[in-house]
This record gives structure tokens, C-alpha cells and sequence, in this order.
């Protein structure tokens, strides 16, 4: 009998964990080289003074292989950048799947997965949508270790310091997705970790 309930534990928590990646659908693992340039796999620089550096990182990580390590060092007046996705300088910095072959009307968030320090920084996490204008949404590093951070399409708001020249500005969330980036914000000093950026349900 008691194997028998065992078994129907272990039975239900399987459905769970496949209900649970069911509901979700991962645009980005940072598996693979992570490299610079034109021919690189991150878009990624800096400017103002402030600084970035962008490399693997095999010893902290939420799964696979590795997370992304991010070195900053965001001065007052300055800004950044590490991007992926299409449409980049770099050419090799795409997702797993294109944005259009994903049914964007089925999912209401984006999601990555971020390392903490409790340093109180504050950083940006920006997509471009299909119409060029960039949308963000900020999350404080106020927390130790990996965590979620899920940010609802309905809290993202078009960045207002700065546009690309071709972004169309009329601040309704044009789907497909293009790209998403990190923005450490200045005044801030440190080391940053991501992994698993998926789509929610």
C-alpha cells in the first residue's frame, strides 16, 4: 500500500513539473560561446564612462551549462547594453526560436531568471517590439541567489530617455518581439548573473 501511494505521489508531481514547462516556453539559455562584435553572440557595450563585460559563466548558474555573467560598472550620466535576440549588430546573438514563429497572443509575460546580491541596484530590462519602440521594466537586486523575475507585458512602459530613430512611438506593445536587453542603472557597481528567459502563460 505503501508503495502504491508512493507511486501515485510521484505520479502526480511529474504531471506537475510537465504542466509547469508546458506553461512556459524559453526564448534564451546563454548556452554556447558567448562572444563580442559584429560576429559575436551579445550585443553589448557601454558609453557616458560607464562599463560592461559580458562572458560564461559555468560555476553559477540556474540550469544547463551556464548563465551569462555581466561585470558592470554604471557611472551617473552613462549607459549600457547586453542584448540578444534579432536585429542586432551582432549577428550571431539570436534566440532559440524567431519571433514569428511564436503565438505571442498566448502568453501575457516574459520571465529570466536573475542571481542577487542584495546590492539594491536597480536594473532595466527592456524589449524591442515590432514597431522599433523599446518597453521597460525594472526589478531591484534586492534579494540573494537565483530568482525569477516574471514581468507582465501590462507593467512594461515605453522608455522615455531614450529612442531608436525608427521606432514608429505609439506606445502600444507592437508583437512579435525583436529583442530584450539588461541595463544595469547608475550609479551601481557590480557582478550580475541571467539565465532561462521564457515566455509565460
Amino acid at each position: 500500500m505503501r508503495v502504491l501511494y508512493l507511486s501515485l505521489v510521484i505520479f502526480f508531481c511529474s504531471i506537475t513539473v510537465c504542466f509547469a514547462q508546458g506553461s512556459s516556453l524559453l526564448l534564451d539559455d546563454f548556452q554556447g560561446p558567448i562572444s563580442a562584435g559584429p560576429e559575436g553572440t551579445v550585443d553589448f557595450g557601454a558609453g557616458g564612462g560607464s562599463s560592461v563585460e559580458v562572458s560564461a559563466a559555468s560555476d553559477i548558474k540556474y540550469s544547463g551549462n551556464q548563465s551569462i555573467k555581466v561585470v558592470y560598472d554604471a557611472v551617473s550620466g552613462g549607459y549600457m547594453w547586453v542584448a540578444r535576440g534579432f536585429g542586432l549588430d551582432a549577428k550571431n546573438a539570436a534566440w532559440l526560436l524567431k519571433p514569428e514563429e511564436i503565438k505571442w497572443a498566448e502568453y501575457n509575460s516574459i520571465s529570466f531568471y536573475m542571481y542577487g546580491s542584495s546590492s539594491k541596484a536597480w536594473i532595466a530590462f527592456d524589449i524591442k517590439d515590432n514597431g522599433n519602440e523599446i518597453w521597460r521594466f525594472l526589478v531591484e537586486d534586492n534579494f540573494t541567489g537565483f530568482k525569477q523575475i516574471i514581468c507582465p507585458f501590462k507593467d512594461f512602459f515605453p522608455r522615455d530617455d531614450w529612442q531608436p530613430d525608427n521606432a514608429d512611438k505609439n506606445t502600444v506593445i507592437d508583437f512579435p518581439i525583436k529583442s530584450f536587453q539588461f541595463e544595469p542603472r547608475p550609479p551601481a557597481k557590480g557582478t550580475l548573473y541571467f539565465d532561462c528567459v521564457e515566455l509565460n502563460k
